[in-house]
């Protein structure tokens, strides 16, 4: 079941005009909400990364906090998992084919959900691949577009590797990766790249950084550069989806030892506990 402009429906019998400026212009942007036990976790900041994304394509947001979350809500209940993957998109709507924005158009709220897929316990334990490849992408990184194709064809190139992820240098410097934000650990301390315009600030990436500061954990927000994360202790990947999932070979050649370390660990052991904390406080 999904939800479409108003309605509840199966994803078969949704329709979407082909003039809609998501389809013509990727005229829109979009959030991934993960459900644990069926309750969307971090819904709040989801929304309020939601609006700054409208605000970044000047749409105005077609509905108030109360109403995504009875429509996000009802979704949940209309579909079978415990745990799920809400997909939410909003563009500009139907309108003919100008670049410029149409005088009067009624956005297009689409909603739907799939399984949640969490990472597996041989990932956990093991750890993933990764690349490095030339972020190559637009300028305005820190907006959840709908216009992906850029970061499609990095992780197309993680995908030829045989690996999970493409992270991304530009100028350098670390920004994140194709689908995921990105955390090094070096002499002990975690580091994050700092918010700018040339990433998205992820959800995951903030409750990461909330763990550390709350449980003593040694970090820096600060630029790290190409040669900072070849020569990492350990290397993360954040996403809602993922969640925290370790990095234990870049370009071939394993991180540290290769193996997952002592700081992830902590850190995903940490991650867990919160996310229990939060279903036990909203089941009763």
């Amino acid at each position: 079941m999904i939800y479409l402009n108003g309605e509840f429906m199966p994803i078969e019998k949704a329709v979407i005009p082909v003039l809609d400026r998501g389809f013509i212009f990727g005229d829109g942007v979009y959030e991934v909400i993960p459900v644990y036990s069926r309750l969307p976790f971090r819904l709040g900041e989801h929304l309020e990364r939601l609006q700054a994304s409208l605000d970044g394509i000047r749409l105005e947001n077609p509905h108030e906090d109360s109403a995504w979350q009875e429509k996000i809500g009802r979704l949940v209940e209309l579909n079978e998992p415990e745990d799920q993957s809400l997909y939410l998109q909003v563009t500009r709507g139907v309108a003919r084919r100008a670049h410029a924005f149409p005088a009067r158009t009624t956005p297009t709220v689409f909603i739907m959900s799939s399984p949640l897929l969490p990472p597996t316990p041989n990932q956990i334990n093991n750890g993933v691949g990764a690349i490095t490849a030339a972020d190559n992408r637009w300028a305005r990184c820190n907006v959840k577009s709908t216009s992906l194709l850029p970061n499609v064809l990095l992780r197309q190139l993680a995908i030829d590797a045989g690996c999970a992820e493409t992270l991304l240098l530009r100028d350098g410097q670390l920004t994140e990766g194709s689908a995921s934000n990105a955390f090094v650990v070096s002499n002990g301390i975690l580091l994050a790249p700092p918010k700018s315009n040339l990433m998205l600030p992820g959800i995951t990436y903030d409750l990461v950084l909330e763990l550390a500061a709350a449980n003593n954990v040694a970090h820096e927000l600060r630029n790290i550069s190409e040669a900072e994360l070849a020569g990492a202790d350990e290397i993360w990947i954040t996403s809602s989806s993922r969640e925290i999932l370790p990095v234990t070979t870049l370009n071939g050649r394993p991180v540290n030892d290769g193996r997952p370390g002592h700081v992830f660990k902590r850190m995903h052991a940490l991650y867990q506990e919160y996310k229990a904390q939060v279903m036990r406080t909203a089941h009763g």
